[in-house]
């Protein structure tokens, strides 16, 4: 069985002071999950977060990372940063990176790898526009960004690799893709991970869902079979956070 893994990823948002405010609030709510619960932070966020959090069930991530070790990257955040901070997982690839900063697949592809030489956790974004979708062109785009991304991982580091299924028609837009169409292009990924690596990482690789899961549709949506967990935008700066996390109980 899979262990489903509900990240929150707070945007640009919380001060340092209002973040360690809110995890005073959600850390009682969560304490107790049986999901795996990560609170992916801006930069600034991190060393309060991780201190506040720290002994608990609560995993931090960050939001982005850079793929070279040190240098002249004005601006940049590297693995080994992270990890000196407190930080476990990484998001890389979501749209809004993609999109505002020009992000490419190859750029996401130096990221995941170096992040998985670090022992970092990578959670990467891949999802398909409106247009890509009416076009009917969301399964093929959907593909090519895991495979862009995968290239030379192995088979076993794949397996610590959690990918997320974002729609970026659904991202903080109210609307949300439904259960049927969230496991479909779930499954459509998790097929792609077994043409390149086989059943055994097909089948460990965990695959969530973002694009407005709140406390109302989470329910549903992780009840499907490709559905690993969820990553959350603006319910994971509000208590509701908590109803996703204990979906189950």
């Amino acid at each position: 069985m899979r262990k489903k893994i509900i990240a929150g990823n707070w945007k640009m948002n919380m001060t340092p002071s209002e973040a360690r405010e809110l995890c005073r609030t959600l850390l009682p709510l969560v304490k107790d999950a049986d999901t795996e619960v990560v609170f992916c932070v801006p930069a600034i966020d991190i060393v309060p977060v991780a201190e506040e959090v720290k002994g608990t069930n609560i995993h931090v991530g960050a939001e982005n990372l850079y793929f070279e070790d040190k240098g002249a990257y004005t601006g940049e955040i590297s693995a080994d940063m992270l990890l000196d901070s407190g930080v476990t997982h990484v998001i890389m690839g979501h749209s809004e990176r993609r999109g505002y900063f020009h992000e490419t697949d190859e750029d996401i592809n130096r990221k995941l790898r170096k992040a998985l030489e670090k022992g970092l956790t990578p959670i990467v974004c891949c999802g398909e526009s409106l247009e890509q979708r009416e076009q009917g062109i969301c399964f093929d785009w959907v593909r090519m960004q895991i495979k862009i991304a995968f290239r030379g991982v192995s088979a076993e580091d794949a397996k610590r690799v959690v990918i997320a299924y974002e729609p970026i028609w659904a991202i903080g837009t109210g609307k949300t893709a439904t259960a049927e169409q969230a496991q479909e292009v779930c499954k459509a990924i998790r097929d792609c991970i077994r043409e390149l690596y086989g059943d055994d990482t097909a089948e460990a690789i965990r695959i969530q869902y973002g694009g407005s899961m709140n406390a109302g549709n989470c329910r549903e949506l992780l009840a499907k079979p490709d559905i690993d967990g969820g990553l959350i935008g603006g319910a994971s700066l509000k208590a509701e956070f908590a109803e996703i996390v204990n979906y189950n109980k």
